[in-house]
Protein backbone atom coordinates (compact mmCIF):
# COMPACT_ATOMS: atom_id res chain seq x y z
CA UNK A 1 0.00 0.00 0.00
CA UNK A 2 1.00 3.68 -0.26
CA UNK A 3 3.06 5.35 2.48
CA UNK A 4 0.72 6.94 5.02
CA UNK A 5 2.81 6.51 8.17
CA UNK A 6 3.83 10.14 8.57
CA UNK A 7 0.26 11.38 9.01
CA UNK A 8 -1.58 11.51 12.32
CA UNK A 9 -4.77 9.46 12.55
CA UNK A 10 -8.32 10.78 12.39
CA UNK A 11 -11.51 8.94 13.34
CA UNK A 12 -14.41 8.24 11.01
CA UNK A 13 -16.66 10.38 13.22
CA UNK A 14 -14.37 13.39 12.78
CA UNK A 15 -14.15 12.93 9.02
CA UNK A 16 -17.93 12.74 8.65
CA UNK A 17 -18.47 15.75 10.92
CA UNK A 18 -15.93 18.00 9.19
CA UNK A 19 -16.68 16.88 5.64
CA UNK A 20 -20.41 17.51 6.10
CA UNK A 21 -19.66 21.23 6.43
CA UNK A 22 -18.22 21.42 2.90
CA UNK A 23 -19.98 22.64 -0.20
CA UNK A 24 -18.20 20.09 -2.29
CA UNK A 25 -16.46 20.25 -5.62
CA UNK A 26 -15.41 16.73 -6.57
CA UNK A 27 -12.52 15.91 -8.91
CA UNK A 28 -11.17 12.51 -9.95
CA UNK A 29 -7.71 11.57 -11.21
CA UNK A 30 -6.22 8.37 -12.58
CA UNK A 31 -2.63 8.35 -11.30
CA UNK A 32 0.25 5.88 -11.62
CA UNK A 33 0.97 4.53 -8.15
CA UNK A 34 4.63 5.43 -8.51
CA UNK A 35 3.61 9.14 -8.60
CA UNK A 36 1.66 9.00 -5.34
CA UNK A 37 4.68 9.11 -3.04
CA UNK A 38 5.71 12.55 -4.32
CA UNK A 39 2.16 13.86 -3.92
CA UNK A 40 1.88 12.55 -0.35
CA UNK A 41 5.31 13.89 0.54
CA UNK A 42 4.19 17.38 -0.47
CA UNK A 43 1.16 17.47 1.80
CA UNK A 44 0.99 19.61 4.93
CA UNK A 45 2.06 17.73 8.05
CA UNK A 46 -1.31 18.63 9.55
CA UNK A 47 -3.01 16.28 7.10
CA UNK A 48 -4.57 13.30 8.86
CA UNK A 49 -5.50 9.84 7.64
CA UNK A 50 -8.52 7.74 8.58
CA UNK A 51 -7.45 4.98 10.96
CA UNK A 52 -9.57 2.21 12.46
CA UNK A 53 -8.16 -0.56 14.65
CA UNK A 54 -4.67 0.33 13.47
CA UNK A 55 -5.51 0.00 9.76
CA UNK A 56 -5.22 2.89 7.31
CA UNK A 57 -6.63 1.41 4.14
CA UNK A 58 -9.76 -0.67 3.82
CA UNK A 59 -11.33 -3.18 1.45
CA UNK A 60 -14.41 -2.07 -0.48
CA UNK A 61 -16.71 -4.00 -2.78
CA UNK A 62 -19.46 -2.63 -5.01
CA UNK A 63 -22.02 -4.59 -7.02
CA UNK A 64 -23.65 -2.55 -9.80
CA UNK A 65 -27.11 -3.29 -11.14
CA UNK A 66 -28.38 -2.54 -14.62
CA UNK A 67 -31.05 -3.59 -17.09
CA UNK A 68 -30.46 -6.15 -19.89
CA UNK A 69 -30.02 -3.27 -22.36
CA UNK A 70 -27.67 -1.47 -19.93
CA UNK A 71 -29.89 1.57 -19.43
CA UNK A 72 -27.81 2.97 -16.56
CA UNK A 73 -24.57 2.59 -18.53
CA UNK A 74 -26.00 4.13 -21.70
CA UNK A 75 -27.45 7.11 -19.85
CA UNK A 76 -23.97 7.83 -18.51
CA UNK A 77 -22.29 7.21 -21.86
CA UNK A 78 -24.44 9.62 -23.89
CA UNK A 79 -24.24 11.64 -21.58
CA UNK A 80 -27.83 12.52 -20.73
CA UNK A 81 -28.97 14.96 -18.13
CA UNK A 82 -31.24 12.28 -16.65
CA UNK A 83 -29.40 9.26 -15.36
CA UNK A 84 -29.16 6.82 -12.48
CA UNK A 85 -26.64 4.54 -10.82
CA UNK A 86 -27.54 1.67 -8.53
CA UNK A 87 -25.16 -0.39 -6.41
CA UNK A 88 -24.58 -2.11 -3.13
CA UNK A 89 -21.44 -0.94 -1.38
CA UNK A 90 -19.83 -3.19 1.18
CA UNK A 91 -17.13 -2.38 3.72
CA UNK A 92 -15.47 -5.74 3.97
CA UNK A 93 -13.45 -4.97 7.08
CA UNK A 94 -16.51 -4.09 9.15
CA UNK A 95 -19.00 -6.46 7.49
CA UNK A 96 -21.55 -3.77 6.63
CA UNK A 97 -23.37 -3.12 3.36
CA UNK A 98 -25.52 -0.32 1.95
CA UNK A 99 -27.82 0.09 -1.02
CA UNK A 100 -27.07 3.33 -2.87
CA UNK A 101 -29.35 4.89 -5.46
CA UNK A 102 -28.06 7.98 -7.25
CA UNK A 103 -30.36 9.82 -9.65
CA UNK A 104 -30.02 13.01 -11.67
CA UNK A 105 -33.15 14.68 -12.98
CA UNK A 106 -33.85 16.91 -15.98
CA UNK A 107 -32.67 20.01 -14.08
CA UNK A 108 -29.32 18.43 -13.25
CA UNK A 109 -30.01 17.99 -9.55
CA UNK A 110 -28.37 14.88 -8.11
CA UNK A 111 -30.07 12.93 -5.33
CA UNK A 112 -28.31 10.13 -3.49
CA UNK A 113 -30.22 7.74 -1.24
CA UNK A 114 -28.33 5.34 0.99
CA UNK A 115 -29.78 2.66 3.27
CA UNK A 116 -28.32 -0.22 5.24
CA UNK A 117 -28.55 -3.53 3.41
CA UNK A 118 -28.22 -7.18 4.35
CA UNK A 119 -24.62 -8.06 3.43
CA UNK A 120 -25.67 -11.63 2.67
CA UNK A 121 -27.89 -10.28 -0.13
CA UNK A 122 -25.59 -7.59 -1.49
CA UNK A 123 -25.41 -9.32 -4.88
CA UNK A 124 -29.16 -9.13 -5.44
CA UNK A 125 -32.08 -6.73 -5.13
CA UNK A 126 -34.73 -7.63 -2.57
CA UNK A 127 -38.40 -6.91 -3.34
CA UNK A 128 -38.30 -3.91 -0.97
CA UNK A 129 -35.19 -2.62 -2.70
CA UNK A 130 -36.87 -2.89 -6.10
CA UNK A 131 -39.81 -0.89 -4.79
CA UNK A 132 -37.47 1.86 -3.58
CA UNK A 133 -35.63 1.88 -6.90
CA UNK A 134 -38.91 2.02 -8.83
CA UNK A 135 -39.89 5.15 -6.91
CA UNK A 136 -36.48 6.73 -7.55
CA UNK A 137 -36.62 5.97 -11.28
CA UNK A 138 -40.07 7.51 -11.57
CA UNK A 139 -38.75 10.82 -10.23
CA UNK A 140 -36.43 11.17 -13.25
CA UNK A 141 -38.98 10.04 -15.82
CA UNK A 142 -37.89 6.41 -16.19
CA UNK A 143 -40.75 3.91 -16.14
CA UNK A 144 -40.92 2.43 -12.65
CA UNK A 145 -41.51 -1.03 -14.15
CA UNK A 146 -37.92 -1.05 -15.33
CA UNK A 147 -36.83 -1.69 -11.75
CA UNK A 148 -38.00 -5.27 -12.24
CA UNK A 149 -35.40 -5.74 -15.00
CA UNK A 150 -32.40 -4.72 -12.90
CA UNK A 151 -29.83 -7.37 -12.08
CA UNK A 152 -26.21 -7.63 -10.99
CA UNK A 153 -23.92 -6.62 -13.87
CA UNK A 154 -20.46 -5.82 -12.54
CA UNK A 155 -18.50 -6.05 -9.29
CA UNK A 156 -15.63 -3.74 -8.41
CA UNK A 157 -13.14 -4.16 -5.59
CA UNK A 158 -10.39 -1.91 -4.28
CA UNK A 159 -8.64 -0.65 -1.17
CA UNK A 160 -9.29 2.90 -0.01
CA UNK A 161 -7.36 5.35 2.15
CA UNK A 162 -8.98 8.65 3.20
CA UNK A 163 -7.09 11.87 3.94
CA UNK A 164 -8.46 14.91 5.75
CA UNK A 165 -6.81 18.30 5.16
CA UNK A 166 -5.96 20.61 8.07
CA UNK A 167 -8.91 22.57 9.46
CA UNK A 168 -11.33 20.36 7.50
CA UNK A 169 -10.48 22.27 4.29
CA UNK A 170 -11.04 19.20 2.13
CA UNK A 171 -10.51 15.49 1.90
CA UNK A 172 -9.27 12.97 -0.59
CA UNK A 173 -9.68 9.26 -1.16
CA UNK A 174 -7.02 7.08 -2.77
CA UNK A 175 -8.20 3.80 -4.28
CA UNK A 176 -5.66 1.11 -5.13
CA UNK A 177 -5.67 -2.63 -5.93
CA UNK A 178 -8.37 -1.89 -8.49
CA UNK A 179 -10.29 -4.89 -9.77
CA UNK A 180 -13.33 -5.38 -12.02
CA UNK A 181 -15.19 -8.71 -12.11
CA UNK A 182 -17.92 -9.62 -14.58
CA UNK A 183 -20.81 -12.01 -14.28
CA UNK A 184 -18.78 -15.02 -15.40
CA UNK A 185 -16.09 -14.38 -12.79
CA UNK A 186 -13.63 -12.95 -15.31
CA UNK A 187 -12.34 -9.41 -15.32
CA UNK A 188 -9.26 -7.27 -15.10
CA UNK A 189 -7.03 -5.45 -12.65
CA UNK A 190 -5.05 -2.21 -12.73
CA UNK A 191 -2.37 -2.88 -10.10
CA UNK A 192 -0.14 0.00 -11.19
CA UNK A 193 -2.82 2.69 -11.04
CA UNK A 194 -4.74 4.56 -8.36
CA UNK A 195 -7.95 6.56 -8.59
CA UNK A 196 -7.74 9.69 -6.48
CA UNK A 197 -10.87 11.69 -5.69
CA UNK A 198 -10.69 15.09 -4.03
CA UNK A 199 -13.55 16.84 -2.29
CA UNK A 200 -13.08 20.50 -1.44
CA UNK A 201 -14.84 23.84 -1.28
CA UNK A 202 -14.78 26.42 -4.05
CA UNK A 203 -10.96 26.47 -4.03
CA UNK A 204 -8.83 23.57 -5.17
CA UNK A 205 -7.40 21.43 -2.40
CA UNK A 206 -3.71 20.88 -1.65
CA UNK A 207 -3.97 17.42 -3.23
CA UNK A 208 -5.41 18.96 -6.43
CA UNK A 209 -2.59 21.49 -6.66
CA UNK A 210 0.10 18.86 -6.08
CA UNK A 211 -1.44 16.61 -8.74
CA UNK A 212 -1.57 19.51 -11.20
CA UNK A 213 2.09 20.30 -10.59
CA UNK A 214 2.88 16.67 -11.35
CA UNK A 215 1.08 16.93 -14.68
CA UNK A 216 -2.14 15.15 -13.69
CA UNK A 217 -5.48 16.66 -14.64
CA UNK A 218 -9.02 15.73 -13.57
CA UNK A 219 -10.46 12.83 -15.55
CA UNK A 220 -13.95 11.66 -16.43
CA UNK A 221 -13.94 8.22 -14.84
CA UNK A 222 -16.65 5.96 -13.45
CA UNK A 223 -15.62 2.63 -11.99
CA UNK A 224 -18.79 1.07 -13.38
CA UNK A 225 -19.10 2.66 -16.81
CA UNK A 226 -15.41 3.00 -17.65
CA UNK A 227 -14.73 -0.56 -16.49
CA UNK A 228 -17.60 -1.94 -18.55
CA UNK A 229 -16.46 -0.03 -21.64
CA UNK A 230 -12.89 -1.30 -21.18
CA UNK A 231 -14.11 -4.89 -21.31
CA UNK A 232 -16.62 -4.39 -24.12
CA UNK A 233 -15.29 -2.39 -27.10
CA UNK A 234 -18.69 -2.66 -28.80
CA UNK A 235 -20.26 -0.39 -26.17
CA UNK A 236 -20.34 3.43 -26.46
CA UNK A 237 -17.00 4.73 -25.20
CA UNK A 238 -16.38 8.26 -26.45
CA UNK A 239 -16.86 9.79 -23.02
CA UNK A 240 -13.96 7.75 -21.60
CA UNK A 241 -11.92 7.50 -24.82
CA UNK A 242 -8.79 9.18 -23.41
CA UNK A 243 -8.63 6.80 -20.44
CA UNK A 244 -9.48 3.75 -22.53
CA UNK A 245 -6.67 4.54 -24.97
CA UNK A 246 -4.31 5.37 -22.13
CA UNK A 247 -4.25 4.01 -18.56
CA UNK A 248 -7.08 1.52 -19.00
CA UNK A 249 -5.50 0.07 -22.15
CA UNK A 250 -2.76 -1.41 -19.97
CA UNK A 251 -5.05 -3.52 -17.81
CA UNK A 252 -4.09 -7.00 -16.72
CA UNK A 253 -6.62 -9.67 -17.61
CA UNK A 254 -7.69 -11.76 -14.66
CA UNK A 255 -9.45 -14.54 -16.53
CA UNK A 256 -10.15 -16.73 -13.56
CA UNK A 257 -12.97 -17.19 -11.07
CA UNK A 258 -12.88 -15.30 -7.80
CA UNK A 259 -11.34 -17.40 -5.05
CA UNK A 260 -13.94 -17.36 -2.28
CA UNK A 261 -16.92 -19.31 -1.10
CA UNK A 262 -19.40 -18.46 -3.84
CA UNK A 263 -23.04 -18.27 -4.68
CA UNK A 264 -24.16 -17.51 -8.23
CA UNK A 265 -26.55 -14.82 -9.36
CA UNK A 266 -28.23 -14.56 -12.74
CA UNK A 267 -26.96 -11.47 -14.58
CA UNK A 268 -28.41 -9.52 -17.54
CA UNK A 269 -28.62 -10.92 -21.03
CA UNK A 270 -28.32 -8.89 -24.21
CA UNK A 271 -25.00 -7.10 -24.79
CA UNK A 272 -23.49 -8.75 -21.73
CA UNK A 273 -24.13 -12.30 -23.03
CA UNK A 274 -26.64 -14.83 -21.84
CA UNK A 275 -26.94 -16.89 -18.67
CA UNK A 276 -23.95 -15.50 -16.85
CA UNK A 277 -23.43 -15.21 -13.15
CA UNK A 278 -21.67 -12.89 -10.76
CA UNK A 279 -19.83 -14.72 -7.99
CA UNK A 280 -20.51 -13.19 -4.57
CA UNK A 281 -18.90 -14.53 -1.38
CA UNK A 282 -21.60 -15.98 0.85
CA UNK A 283 -19.85 -14.66 3.95
CA UNK A 284 -18.54 -11.13 3.85
CA UNK A 285 -15.39 -12.00 5.71
CA UNK A 286 -14.44 -14.42 2.91
CA UNK A 287 -14.00 -11.47 0.54
CA UNK A 288 -10.36 -10.68 1.12
CA UNK A 289 -10.36 -10.41 -2.69
CA UNK A 290 -6.66 -10.22 -3.36
CA UNK A 291 -6.35 -6.72 -1.87
CA UNK A 292 -9.44 -5.20 -3.28
CA UNK A 293 -13.93 -3.44 -3.93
Amino acid sequence: MIALDRFDPVSLTEIVAEASLLTRVDRKYVVPREDLSAVLAGLDEGTRVLEMDGARDFAYESVYFDTPDLLSFRMAAQPRRRRFKLRTRSYLDTGSSYLEIKTRGARGTTVKERDEYDPRRRGELTPDARDDVADALATIGVASQRAQELDATLMTRYRRATLLAPYGAGRATIDTALEWIEADGHGFTLPRLAIVETKSGSSASAVDRLLWRSGHRPATVSKYATGLAAMHPELPRNRWARLLRGPFADFQDSHRPVHARLTTLTAPTGPMAAARTIPIPTRIEDASCSDAA
